[in-house]
């Protein structure tokens, strides 16, 4: 009687197992329904893969090439046609006592005993970001790698020590040999009015720069020609430019971008640099889109802004640690290996 009274006992521990595995199997199911077929998520899952270095063929497991494009026509971006105005940007480093909003006093009154940078935390979407004013545009300056051209990167935290930068945040991209940040610049790099790399001449690269008079300048141009003619003294190759001359690219959908950790770097019309650094995650499922930074930017007064290189390079840097929690490990590790990016140097 006992064991027949066992038997039956195992019997059911069995079927609820089988149960409780065919469940999940369900579950696992309902969800790839979900993501494929529920519209937000699927756009979201196509536009992020596609705009990742190394896993565009995500968009493509659970989808045919017809619904990628299909995403495609839905979701894109239409840039500012017009050129950046320097003239518009009246550099006034001079203290201020008086704001016009919450966000003009966030960015103005400056912390005790630091004339140099000031950091808000603000949220975008369902993460947190750090916003930098930076004073003092004219210490704002390229910093690379130590010797471009060659396999190996460099972290950004190890870039700003070595420059003895208060404040840095990556640059532009960069063509992968190992799928974590090592390789050659894409396209320009200028440093103290020089081109120090180059993937060949370009009259079409998108060039994010500071002149000589220390103005962000955004141009569609050659390094060859934004020197000669735009007195132009650090640049790199990177975009897409959000704000010009005060007026925001055009999203349709999430803009093509999708959601990812992100950063930019924009200027006022008082001359104030502003690095934008946007938490996330490394499986690019969260972060924000392009038409979020946009948003925040703008309501901090960013006359001109262009987007840098996000995802897993997303990184900040303030006095010689790692401030933004992009990965759980980031703090510690100082981040991926990147080729540069932009810092607020000594004087």
């Amino acid at each position: 009687m006992n064991e027949n009274n066992n038997v039956k006992l195992k019997k059911k521990r069995k079927i609820y197992k089988l149960t409780i595995v065919f469940a999940f199997l369900d579950l696992c199911a309902i969800i790839c329904f979900i993501v494929v077929y529920f519209t937000p998520l699927k756009d979201l899952v196509i536009t992020t893969a596609l705009n990742t270095m190394t896993h565009k063929y995500l968009a493509y497991v659970f989808y045919s090439d017809k619904m990628v494009q299909d995403v495609r026509n839905s979701n894109y971006s239409i840039p500012v046609n017009e050129n950046v105005d320097l003239d518009q940007i009246v550099i006034d480093t001079s203290i201020k006592t008086r704001y016009d909003s919450p966000e003009e006093e966030q960015i103005l009154k400056r912390d005790p005993g630091n004339d140099d940078y000031k950091i808000i935390n603000v949220e975008i979407g369902n993460n947190k970001g750090y916003l930098v004013a930076i004073y003092d545009p004219s210490r704002v300056h390229l910093i690379t790698k130590e010797v471009l051209g060659t396999k190996l990167g460099e972290k950004t935290i190890d870039m700003c020590k070595r420059y003895n930068g208060l404040v840095c945040i990556n640059g532009g991209g960069f063509l992968e040999e190992d799928g974590w940040g090592i390789g050659s610049p894409m396209g320009y790099v200028v440093n103290n009015g020089e081109i120090i790399w180059s993937s060949g001449y370009n009259p079409n690269a998108q060039l994010i720069a500071m002149t000589n008079d220390n103005k962000l300048l955004l141009t569609i141009d050659s390094a060859e020609n934004a020197i000669a003619n735009s007195n132009v003294r650090d640049a790199l190759e990177f975009g897409p430019f959000l704000i010009v001359n005060g007026t925001p690219m055009t999203t349709v959908g999430d803009g093509g971008y999708g959601r990812s950790p992100r950063v930019a770097i924009a200027q006022r019309k008082d001359g104030i640099i502003l690095f934008l650094v946007v938490d996330g995650s490394a499986l690019y499922v969260d972060g924000a889109t392009l038409s979020e930074m946009i948003d925040l930017l703008m309501r901090y007064g960013a006359h001109n802004a262009a987007n840098l290189d996000g995802g897993n390079s997303s990184t900040l840097i303030v006095n010689g640690e790692t401030y933004n929690k992009l990965m759980p490990n980031a703090a510690k590790t100082g981040g991926r290996y990147v080729v540069n990016g932009w810092g607020l140097l000594p004087k």
